[in-house]
């Protein structure tokens, strides 16, 4: 990894129209932001489905894309659609936060007509597209027609014969929802299309992608539904244990992920083809591979299935190097981040040594905490920096929260006697690029010096997040310009995109 920088922000948070960022013009005006900022990379969350709650870490599907980030003006470039298709339609008013409510219940209405279209002259790489991802796409359709059948019940409260994939059963939906089964085809391919294109630009503007990959699937996820042999089920598809984070001082009872635990024995015996294809899906969206939760490769807390709190979970081993050791056999060069936040053990630290993959140092945590592992000075070169990530709040917010004797400490490592909190950010800005860290990535909002209400996640909450987003023509040349200077000063010069073999 190169010396570089780059700015973490999400999809969804660009100032697109109709509701939610997405694939339109304003993410293009971004890719041109970060090439006049000379940043190197743009750090995205997760691409994948969302469902209940609208976390990007419990998608529907490890393999699928977000149908809301379909830009629809580039369906009505296409003709696919009409501007009174999309007017008249509610997707929310608010600017700054995404309605996903509306969403819900129109965007699919929207799509639908542009599919209708799509049928009166479907392009001849339709098909190529499809057998190309027939490895998880047909799953995926089948899983979300079915769902709809079911109103929305997770795929363990289905009737037996659907839920334990019975052929016949499976036929008959095949059979009887031909075309919405295409309609789910149609909207991959162009989520798809869509990005691939935007990512084409990008690398033209030598911006690279950073994509975020949750560790766990969602329990209730096309994932372990296609394929309950990767997962710890019992013979009647029941989860036998799920995963979690055991008691601490901050929770007594331990947290209750509740997401299926992966059945690595099992894993094992195949060369860990599920995970080697999940990799190989990654590998074709993103150019890095930022790996959620890295500490479950080497550990993880497993809880009995119907408990109700953490508290008699188990640690287990997870599979180690010998995992890693397979990706790299396949693909060589893995180009990945591994997000080793959180508790450090003997096991989970070794594992990243062997891997050689870099870990992540963020200097919210280095700060609050006297000599720690993410300050400046504790830094290596293989690692990547951060001022904050997406469960942090701003900057801006976390010099306010924070109390006095953090932030005089922080003041004084710093060496910022500035009394006003936007320069005193733009200090611990500037502290992330002098770090010896490879990488360094900040951000937008702290740029921004937003506060609070940018927040895009608090951690153990399930109300408010995901939702913020940037408004309309904010990002100027003065901002560029700053950042460029940065850039420049600590010597994090963008370089050209690689090609991929």
């Amino acid at each position: 990894m190169n010396r570089e920088s780059g700015i973490l922000m999400p999809v969804f948070s660009l100032a697109s129209k109709f509701g939610i960022g997405c694939f339109s013009r304003e993410a293009y005006e971004f890719v041109d932001f970060l090439e006049k900022a000379a940043q190197g990379y743009w750090q995205v969350l997760p691409l994948g489905p969302t469902g209940f709650g609208n976390s990007p870490y419990q998608p529907f599907s490890a393999f699928a894309g977000n149908s809301y980030f379909i830009s629809l003006e580039t369906l009505i470039e296409e003709g696919l659609l009409t501007w009174d298709d999309v007017n008249g339609t509610d997707f929310g008013n608010d600017q700054e936060k995404v309605d996903y409510g509306k969403l819900y219940e129109n965007r699919g209405i929207v799509l639908r007509k542009a599919f209708e279209r799509f049928k009166e002259a479907i392009p001849d790489d339709f098909k190529a597209f499809k057998k190309k991802e027939s490895f998880w796409l047909e799953d995926y359709a089948l899983f979300s027609v079915i769902k709809d059948l079911q109103e929305g019940k997770s795929w363990l409260d289905w009737p037996d014969d659907l839920k334990a994939r019975d052929k016949k059963a499976l036929d008959k939906v095949k059979k009887d929802q031909k075309d919405e089964i295409e309609f789910i085809f149609f909207i991959q391919y162009k989520f798809e299309e869509q990005w691939e294109k935007l990512k084409k630009y990008a690398h033209a503007h030598k911006v690279k992608i950073i994509g975020d990959m949750p560790f766990y699937v969602a329990m209730d996820s096309a994932d372990s539904w296609s394929h309950p042999e990767v997962f710890m089920m019992d013979k009647d598809l029941v989860p036998t244990v799920v995963a979690g984070c055991p008691p601490d001082a901050f929770s007594p009872t331990g947290q209750l992920w509740g997401n299926p635990i992966y059945d690595w024995d099992s894993l094992k015996k195949d060369d860990y083809s599920w995970w080697v294809k999940r990799i190989e899906r990654n590998r074709e969206l993103f150019d890095v591979i930022r790996i959620d939760h890295f500490h479950g490769f080497a550990e993880y807390y497993a809880v009995p299935y119907g408990n109700e709190t953490a508290e008699k979970g188990k640690q287990e081993k997870g599979p180690g190097m010998d995992l890693f050791k397979t990706l790299k056999k396949k693909f060589g060069e893995l180009n990945m981040i591994a997000e080793d936040l959180g508790n450090t053990t003997e096991e989970n630290v070794k594992l990243l040594e062997d891997t050689g993959l870099p870990g992540m140092k963020v200097l919210q945590y280095g700060f609050t905490s006297w000599d720690s592992i993410y300050v400046n000075h504790r830094h290596t070169k293989n690692s990547v920096v951060y001022t904050g990530t997406h469960d942090n709040t701003p900057t801006f917010a976390w010099v306010q929260e924070i109390n006095e004797g953090e932030r005089d400490f922080t003041r004084r490592y710093i060496n910022s006697m500035n009394t006003d909190y936007g320069a005193f950010v733009r200090d611990i800005i500037r502290e992330a690029y002098r770090s010896v860290a490879d990488l360094c990535i900040v951000p937008l909002q702290d740029y921004l010096c937003k506060g609070k209400e940018a927040r895009i996640n608090t951690p153990g909450t399930s109300e408010g997040n995901w939702q913020w987003r940037l408004t309309p023509n904010f990002l100027s040349e003065d901002l560029a310009k700053s950042i460029n200077l940065l850039v420049s000063t600590y010597s994090r010069v963008p370089q050209e995109v690689p090609d991929k073999k």
